[in-house]
């Protein structure tokens, strides 16, 4: 399929745009508000926490490992940073409370790398050991009750834009531009510098970039840091947009979020991906809920497809393993 793509200078991003595009025509057709400027808004506000969690893991994918601990890591981000705040600095501050976020988060991330580089551990090994000791310790200390007294500044949503619409007023908050800068802060590290295309380079072939002199601990310690940083940014302003601090609101959000950064076109054997692609996949998904919940259609079938999308990625990342020398040379060249 990407082949296909390739040959036809389109790339996954354009075709992911193109699939996109023509939804929002089908679903305009068929549904009274799906083009509205409050749904396309809600969209984005909504969409902000799953954005800024696909930019952190694509990294890791195109590193060659895979995580399903961050949204675990952001619930023990909203309750480590707003216990921390609340009981000795007295509420904190925005620019404090997302400071302790990305160091909270960033740690959680470096415990992963630790284990998956110090004992080589298979990371999705790692990650499945680490969301459940995440959880359980989290479950633990806090008795499962949420925290509803958050801070005024946490508390009371940010307008951005707000524009006149059909009814009422349609409005871009505070996670919107928050999800921009971890996009472009990502983008930046991948495609302009240096230390980015030894990432691509690493989950490519690891065993070349060890013998070039790669530091394998600099890109595990960097790809598992940075889904944690942004796992913390993302539990934030995950608090932020619902106003309350709840122990499993995130637990689940694993597998789509994987899904469309696998759909955005990122391999599960590393060395392919981009901040775009994730991005685009995390849209079409919500494209695709969005329309099925305006279509009144079972939240089932949404989680059909995510499977359906997970499969095929295992299934064409593993082909080349199934298919005889002669073919497999043929279909890679």
């Amino acid at each position: 399929m990407r082949n296909l793509l390739s040959r036809t200078r389109i790339g996954t991003e354009g075709a992911l745009l193109g699939i996109i595009l023509a939804l929002s025509v089908v679903l305009a057709l068929t549904t009274d508000s799906f083009l509205s400027l409050q749904n396309l808004f809600d969209l984005l506000n909504n969409q902000s926490v799953n954005i800024i969690f696909a930019v952190g893991l694509v990294v890791v994918l195109i590193a060659g490992g895979i995580d399903i601990s961050f949204a675990v890591a952001a619930s023990v981000v909203q309750y480590v940073v707003m216990t921390v705040l609340i009981d000795t600095l007295g509420g904190g501050s925005w620019p404090l409370g997302i400071l302790l976020s990305m160091l909270v988060g960033t740690l959680l991330g470096l415990f992963n790398a630790l284990l998956i580089h110090r004992f080589r551990i298979v990371s999705i090994i790692v990650t499945i050991g680490t969301f459940n000791l995440f959880f359980g310790l989290l479950m633990y200390f806090t008795g499962g009750v949420s925290i509803y007294d958050i801070p005024d500044w946490l508390y009371y949503s940010i307008p951005l834009l707000d524009l006149p619409a059909e009814r009422g007023s349609a409005t871009l908050y505070f996670p919107a531009a928050v999800m921009t800068v971890m996009v472009v802060l990502t983008w930046f590290i991948l495609a302009r510098t240096g230390f980015g295309r030894t990432i691509y380079g690493f989950g490519s072939s690891p065993e070349a970039a060890r013998r070039s002199g790669v530091s394998v601990w600099k890109i595990h310690a960097f790809a598992y840091g940075w889904l944690g940083l942004c796992a913390g940014v993302a539990g934030l302003m995950q608090a932020h947009i619902v106003q309350e601090v709840v122990p499993n609101a995130l637990i689940g959000q694993e597998l789509p979020i994987l899904a469309a950064v696998v759909l955005g076109g990122a391999t599960l054997g590393g060395g392919r991906g981009s901040v775009l692609g994730a991005v685009l996949g995390v849209l079409l998904l919500a494209v695709v809920q969005n329309g099925l919940n305006l279509l009144g259609v079972t939240p089932y079938a949404f989680r059909m497809i995510v499977g359906l999308i997970i499969l095929i990625a295992i299934t064409t990342s593993n082909l080349g393993n199934l298919l005889p020398r002669s073919t497999r040379a043929k279909t890679y060249e």
